[in-house]
């Protein structure tokens, strides 16, 4: 069931300003300020959008709002943007009527993000495809071309539109879009070369030199410093919130979507180059013979890049920047320009440039988004426009643009009374006048053919003579003094003579949203907009692919002595087919207000939304939207809101829609002077009978909450009651069950023990008859097999790793079992230790072989044992084949070098050691000199007797040579090594492995006998507890016959 919203659930203040009571200028600006504080900011005046400008991000325009707006009645929901463009389309598809969507206000109010919601909005809801998704697409992204051409950055807003746009968006009968069509206003080219204090020029300066790469900048002979550009004003030229870098490449692919090739680009920003480097030209004074006075380019420099970009000969430009060619018939006159008319020159040109440039863009956008279809279309206008400007300052531009306002409050002060009598007539109401302020008077004061503000300013341009601003303000003076909205101090009218707020220089006209004081200077030069025609002769001859297109007039074969129309003539002609083009669409409106000059949030600031409201003539607006009847309903939604209110029509009415609706106005005795009835609505007058329409309703909607509430309860309470029920017979059913089943298995559980015990009594009776004396034998030998056969499958279940370090055996379960029990472990761990063997390779069990030697030598015998077992046995550390500085010992051995390492021989004199190089081959350990690498001594293993060690940590070992022996002769040799442990093992290993030499003893002991030559000396191991050398062993010879080795005790 689909639930009916309306405006007024919820409402915050009024949503509607004609329902507003009582109805004020305070107590409007009092409702705007009370829905922005709690971030409503859009409110109605009738079918009228109010807009405030928040400042900020809100949640309100997301696809979900979308969607909530989509198809439903303007006044169903809450104000939005989106139901007034949901109004427009709908009314454009179904009932095939034009639309136009008029968005006005101040710069900063909102009005360029107004128009993008509205596009946005009906891109989202309307068909889908790809054709039409690449039309969207294109409309879309139209925008950000223009606002970067279009833009710019003011004190009132960072992202101002400075013209005026108008676009058709034209669909097909489903409601697709085809295509579109761009009209633009009154671009404000002044801004090219002059900016406000505060200001910057537009956007796609900064853009193109912040964004574009290195390589486009060179080709365009820009650098990214704005300083170097007179025309930017570099006091605003970074902007808080703005990347200009990442702008110009959304503009890039803007451009490259709607569909410019990549030389129109490049060509675009050729000229956009040009403007800035035309505004780096300047002219210095110079004098010539007949006292005349001329101009001359200081630096030509910039004068010539911008030549070559635009493929002008320097001479030729450089020419009429000097001189001006008047013509006249067949006279032709040329004349010198001082410095200030060749600065006029460069920057008329450069008006003209940009803003002929900025033409032709919205032309070729136009190309590429028209309606390519020749059938009629349905046509969707958007207006975004500048508003009512009122400025310390006032000029020609805002004469204008206010001129354009009065044209819109015109139209739209007509369209909204025709659109008020057009539906009282369509209901069959009685139509009465409604009186209102006609600005026609003011229209008239500024268009009329004759005496109008703007034909007296084209009459005072065309005139010959001296024409200034002062003459055209003598002009005004003479003919519209007696005009009731002209006021001027200088005018025939005396009561303006004292009047000090109005300077002898200006006019005052009183427009319909209040005085506005405009200052005469630059109306004439800004209306006329001359270009002289050197220029654009000197411009026609560029080669540049579109300069030719922007100064069609500078064509030689074409020369038109008659003058160009003025700004003024051509603006009032464009506002007058706007004007008429808007007459013929349904409109539909937008005011944009701004709440403060400080653009930021949460700040509402009176007097100025005050001014505002004041000059969009909303008060009007409203006066005019109530002085009928202030609300209107269909029947349907009038008896579906209101029907609870009366007991005939609740809560089924089954009869017409409008006899429902009597019978409940009957009921309520509203008075009959208070509504009246159409044809298919309900016009109430006044919003005081709306509102207590609606506080009945609240009352109502209270009792019936607390009605539903009760039933709610009552029903929620028995429906737990019965599911409570439910359950407990459920659990009841179950636990019966279950109870039965346990006494089943209990008993027969009792009835199998009884079975078996009558079985088993009944068995050993017919046994004992039979085997009586055999039975414990038999007995006893079956049990002990099945605990045996328990047993070991329960070893098989409880096997310990198969690691032999792994001690762990599971304990025995019978005390008969011991034997078997030990036998079978210490099997086992014979059985695993044979498979971990099995695993080493050669190389392993050779050094495993070692390793077990040398624990059965020195194992629980030398303290320096267990430090070497971590330490695997290397044998050849110097690596002696490898080295070549060992290359002539290697020569000198013959067999395989075992072990080669560095060893100290201790010498009997002194206990001081000499490094030796010691080799122990399969037949012979060598000694040689570690420097030289020559034979000290060679002894056969067959030679040695012994091998002295003491028990203690240190590295002394001798070498004990049988007497008698050749290598006898020199002595015994005494030696340490910090591979003391393996030296040791190898020799062991070596000595009992050789076929003609006898096992070689090993002596461990703290005190033995060395031979030296013919004297034996004892050598003798003490522990020392601290060292004066750290924890090394010395050696010291203590007297001829002893030697003393002091070892750390902490060793």
């Amino acid at each position: 069931m689909e639930v009916k919203t309306s405006l007024l659930d919820n409402m915050i203040g009024v949503g509607d300003m004609v329902l507003l009571e009582p109805l004020s200028e305070d107590s409007f600006i009092e409702n705007l300020r009370n829905r922005f504080d709690h971030n409503e900011i859009y409110t109605y005046i009738g079918s009228v959008v109010i807009s405030m400008n928040p400042y900020r991000s809100l949640p309100i325009f997301t696809p979900e709002k979308v969607e909530e707006y989509r198809n439903r009645n303007f006044y169903e929901l809450s104000p939005h943007i989106y139901a007034l463009a949901d109004e427009a389309y709908s009314s454009l598809r179904d009932q095939d009527k034009d639309q136009c969507i008029l968005i006005t206000g101040e710069s900063g109010a909102g009005k360029t993000e107004a128009s993008k919601l509205v596009m946005s909005y009906v891109a989202a809801v309307c068909g889908k495809g790809q054709e039409v998704n690449k039309v969207k697409e294109q409309l879309l992204q139209s925008n950000p071309v223009l606002e970067a051409f279009g833009n710019a950055k003011t004190v009132r807003n960072d992202n101002s539109s400075r013209f005026g746009k108008y676009m058709d968006i034209e669909f097909d009968f489903k409601g697709d879009p085809l295509g579109g069509v761009i009209s633009n206003y009154l671009l404000e080219k002044s801004r090219v070369v002059k900016q406000p204090r505060g200001e910057r020029n537009f956007h796609v300066f900064y853009q193109l030199l912040s964004g574009a790469s290195d390589d486009t900048l060179k080709k365009l002979k820009l650098d990214r410093d704005f300083s170097k550009y007179n025309y930017l004003s570099l006091d605003s030229a970074a902007v808080n919130g703005l990347d200009d870098a990442a702008n110009f490449r959304t503009v890039r692919n803007a451009m490259q979507i709607v569909g410019f090739m990549e030389d129109e680009v490049q060509s675009v920003l050729e000229l956009v180059a040009a403007v800035l480097k035309l505004g780096n030209i300047e002219f210095k004074p110079e004098s010539r013979c007949n006292g005349t006075d001329e101009s001359r380019i200081k630096d030509k420099n910039d004068l010539k890049e911008m030549c070559e970009l635009l493929g002008i000969e320097q001479s030729v430009l450089e020419r009429a920047f000097s001189y001006r060619t008047v013509e006249a018939k067949l006279e032709k006159v040329s004349t010198t320009l001082n410095v200030s008319q060749a600065y006029y020159a460069r920057d008329a040109l450069a008006k003209n440039l940009y803003s002929r440039l900025f033409s032709w863009l919205v032309t070729r956008i136009n190309e590429s988004i028209k309606a390519q279809a020749k059938t009629r279309h349905k046509v969707m206008g958007v207006l975004d426009i500048y508003g009512f400007e009122i400025f310390e300052d006032n000029s020609f531009e805002q004469f204008i643009i206010n001129y354009c306002n009065e044209k819109l409050q015109q139209i739209f002060i007509e369209l909204t009374l025709r659109e008020e009598q057009e539906e009282y007539v369509r209901e069959g109401i009685e139509w009465t006048n409604i009186e209102y302020f006609n600005n026609a008077i003011i229209c008239d004061l500024i268009e009329n053919h004759q005496n109008g503000i703007l034909a007296m300013l084209d009459e005072e341009c065309l005139r010959p003579g001296t024409v200034t601003d002062e003459t055209f303000l003598d002009k005004l003076n003479t003919i519209c003094a007696e005009h009731q909205h002209f006021e001027s101090r200088l005018s025939k009218n005396s009561k303006f003579l004292t009047d000090h707020s109005l300077p002898h220089s200006c006019f005052r006209i009183q427009h319909y949203a209040g005085k506005v004081l405009y200052r005469t200077e630059g109306f004439v030069d800004k209306n006329n907009d001359l270009l002289y025609r050197d220029l654009s002769q000197a411009m026609y001859k560029a080669t540049h692919s579109l300069i030719k297109q922007l100064f069609p007039e500078g064509n030689p074969a074409k020369v038109n002595l008659k003058r160009p129309p003025t700004a003024g003539f051509q603006f009032k002609a464009s506002v007058g087919t706007l004007m008429r083009n808007l007459q013929t669409k349904n409109p539909n409106y937008i005011r944009c207000i701004k709440p403060n000059d400080k653009k930021a949030a949460h700040i509402f600031t009176d007097s100025l939304v005050r001014h505002q409201a004041r000059y969009l003539g909303l008060m009007e607006n409203v006066r005019v939207r109530r002085a009928g009847y202030a609300f209107r309903q269909a029947y349907e939604p009038c008896l579906e809101r209101y029907k609870m209110l009366c007991k005939r029509t609740w809560p089924h009415w089954r009869g017409p829609a409008r006899e429902g609706v009597e019978v409940l106005m009957g009921d309520l005795q509203v008075p009959t002077e208070e509504y009246s009835y159409g044809r298919s609505k309900i016009f109430i007058r006044n919003p005081r009978t709306l509102f207590f329409l609606e506080e009945r309703r609240r009352q109502c909607l209270q009792d019936l909450a607390t009605l539903i509430q009760k039933i709610y309860r009552g029903w929620k309470c028995r429906s737990h009651f019965l599911l409570l029920k439910e359950s407990q017979i459920v659990v009841a059913a179950w636990y019966r069950r279950f109870a039965q089943q346990k006494k089943y298995k209990k008993i027969k559980s009792a009835t199998t023990v009884m079975q078996s015990y009558a079985r088993g009594w009944q068995v050993r009776r017919e046994y004992r008859k039979f085997f009586r004396a055999n039975a414990g034998k038999k007995i006893y030998d079956f049990t002990i097999q099945r605990i045996m056969q328990k047993y070991f499958l329960g070893l098989k279940s409880t096997t310990p790793s198969m690691s032999p370090v792994d001690m762990n055996w599971p304990t025995r379960p019978y005390r008969f079992l011991d034997g078997v029990h030990t036998e079978l472990r210490r099997i086992f761990h014979l059985w695993r230790c044979k498979k971990y063997r099995s695993q080493f390779t050669e190389e392993q069990k050779a050094v495993y072989e070692e390793k077990l030697e040398a624990s059965e030598i020195f194992k629980d015998k030398k303290t320096l044992y267990p430090s070497s077992v971590s330490q695997p046995f290397k044998g050849d550390y110097l690596e002696i084949s490898k080295n070549p500085k060992y290359q002539k010992l290697s020569s000198a051995v013959d067999e395989k070098v075992l072990l080669a390492d560095v060893v100290n021989k201790i010498n009997r004199a002194n206990g001081k050691g000499t490094p030796r190089i010691f080799l122990l081959t399969k037949k012979s350990v060598v000694l040689a000199d570690q420097k030289t690498g020559q034979v000290k001594a060679s002894v056969p293993l067959p030679d040695l007797s012994s091998v002295s060690v003491s028990t203690q940590s240190d590295g002394f070992f001798a070498l004990r040579l049988k007497e008698g022996s050749a290598s006898a002769i020199k002595g015994d040799f005494l030696l340490s090594s910090e591979h003391l442990i393996e030296i040791i093992t190898k020799l062991h290993r070596t000595g009992a492995t050789a076929a003609d030499s006898e096992q070689l003893n090993i002596d461990i002991s703290d005190e033995f006998l060395v031979q030296f030559k013919q004297d034996k000396v004892c050598v003798k191991f003490i522990q020392a507890a601290a060292l004066k050398n750290g924890n090394s062993v010395s050696c010291k010879r203590k007297n001829n016959r002893l030697l003393e080795v002091s070892v750390p005790a902490s060793a």
